[in-house]
């Protein structure tokens, strides 16, 4: 006969060693870039709405990819049909475009960082105020940087959908960014 205490306690050891084994083997898998998001991505220095939001969370994910060049934080910030409404002459529409200009900034400022100042969400919009830093030490087109500071501020409007960006309107200070790079002059 067998006694149903000690099955018991058997089936809770099992369970518990299985328990351990999974949480153990997902700890031992190395989690990329966009899988460890939600604790590397940044915090605004101001937040004025819910910071658990879906329309939060994902302009802290594109935040992310200004701020590492990481293309999987821009994935899973913008939805797939993405519309830049205020697209620069030269870039592509869609996600491609964001990824391009990224490449080339960095390619000029290989230590660009992206801060968010300040985030205001409401419903399916978010306006973000982004300060980026670096030294030009890469070129930008004819020029060449000699590590001058690079200290230049951008504010973006987005409209979220499905927890997603699926438009942004931006503006950018590109005439102190010039002035730093040294292209235009003071």
């Amino acid at each position: 006969m067998t006694d149903p205490i000690a099955t018991r306690t058997r089936r809770r050891i099992a369970g518990g060693a299985l328990s351990l084994f999974i949480a153990l083997a997902a700890a031992s898998v190395p989690m990329g870039p966009a899988t460890a998001a939600a604790e590397a991505l940044p915090q605004p220095a101001h937040l004025a709405g819910d910071a658990a939001s879906p329309t939060v969370l994902a302009a802290r994910r594109y935040a992310a990819f200004w701020n590492s060049g990481d293309e999987a934080f821009a994935r899973a910030a913008l939805a797939p049909g993405f519309t830049d409404r205020t697209l620069p002459p030269g870039r592509p529409q869609g996600i491609d475009g964001p990824l391009q200009a990224s490449r080339a900034f960095r390619a000029a400022v290989p230590d660009l960082t992206a801060a968010i100042e300040d985030m205001v969400a409401d419903g399916d919009r978010v306006a973000v105020h982004l300060r980026f830093r670096g030294h030009f030490t890469g070129s930008f087109g004819e020029a060449q940087g000699n590590g001058q500071t690079v200290d230049f501020q951008a504010f973006d409007l987005y409209r979220v959908a499905d927890g997603r960006i699926a438009e942004n309107w931006h503006l950018e200070d590109n005439l102190t960014l010039l002035r730093q790079l040294g292209i235009v002059k003071q």
